[in-house]
């Protein structure tokens, strides 16, 4: 299960997101729902605004929000809970 781990950063700093090219990366916006996900790819986000909360196949739920760059590795399985409307960049590695 360690492979299938989801890896967060509280609050990184302006100059790696402006490395990563965050501002580039499309951007999702999701109202607050419920629903199950499977990510096919390797997907890196950085969360604008929102709360939600990840809970893997399995796992632990994790909580995220406003300034985290969370990376979801492919092949994860989870459910995840939005409790605040979600704007997020995202890139598919």
């Amino acid at each position: 299960m360690s492979d299938l781990e989801i890896l967060c950063e509280r609050k990184p700093s302006p100059a790696k997101l402006e490395v990563l090219g965050v501002e580039q990366w499309p951007v999702w916006k999701k109202e607050p729902s419920t629903f199950p996900w499977t990510y096919d790819q390797t997907e890196t986000c950085y969360i604008v605004r929102g709360k939600f909360t990840v809970t893997p196949e399995g796992g632990e739920p994790q909580q995220f929000g406003r300034g985290d760059l969370i990376t979801f590795p492919a092949g994860l399985s989870c459910t995840w809970e939005i409790t605040q409307a979600v704007e997020k960049h995202y890139d598919f590695q």
